[in-house]
């Protein structure tokens, strides 16, 4: 039973945290490099090894495990910059020279529409312009009302001879 621990090869996380070490690349490790770093070390790993690569890969980022930056995955660290999705934090403010005064700055601009003034004068709505003749047809416009039918009253009262 001793010797079954030492044959079997670590869990994928563990191989995969080794691998992003071994490999040491300055912008991280792409899935294939970390696969083939697997391959090479363990051997074969079976039909399922790139499902599995790709299965704990997409955990261990969505746990914070590793992250996922421009194609590459990366060890979480000081040197790496934040992830800038939805809900992102706000970038770093650089704090303003000694001598700068704030009142050199401008405030950032308003996003949106801008919103009305409420002491502008009220504006005048636009007339309707008027149609020389309204009506030329004497039709209404749209589509004509449904008629009802007119049941025809027949063979009551006729005679047959």
């Amino acid at each position: 039973m001793a010797t079954e621990s030492f044959n079997k090869p670590p869990s994928y996380p563990e191989m995969i945290c080794e691998a992003i070490e071994a490999l040491n690349q300055e912008g991280g490790s792409n899935k294939s490099s970390i696969s083939t770093y697997i391959e090479s070390k363990y051997g074969d790993l079976g039909k399922d090894h790139s499902e599995f690569l790709t299965l704990h890969l997409d955990n261990m980022k969505q746990t914070g495990e590793l992250i996922f930056l421009k194609n590459n995955y990366i060890k979480p660290g000081t040197d790496v910059p934040q992830k800038r999705g939805r809900g992102r934090p706000p970038k770093p403010k650089v704090p303003l020279p000694p001598g700068a005064e704030s009142a050199e700055i401008a405030p950032p601009r308003p996003r949106g529409r801008p919103r009305k003034d409420p002491n502008a004068p009220p504006t005048s709505k636009k007339p309707k312009p008027t149609p020389a003749t309204p009506n030329s047809t004497g039709r209404p416009r749209g589509r004509p009302r449904k008629v009802r039918p007119q049941s025809a009253q027949y063979g009551d009262d006729v005679e047959e001879s």
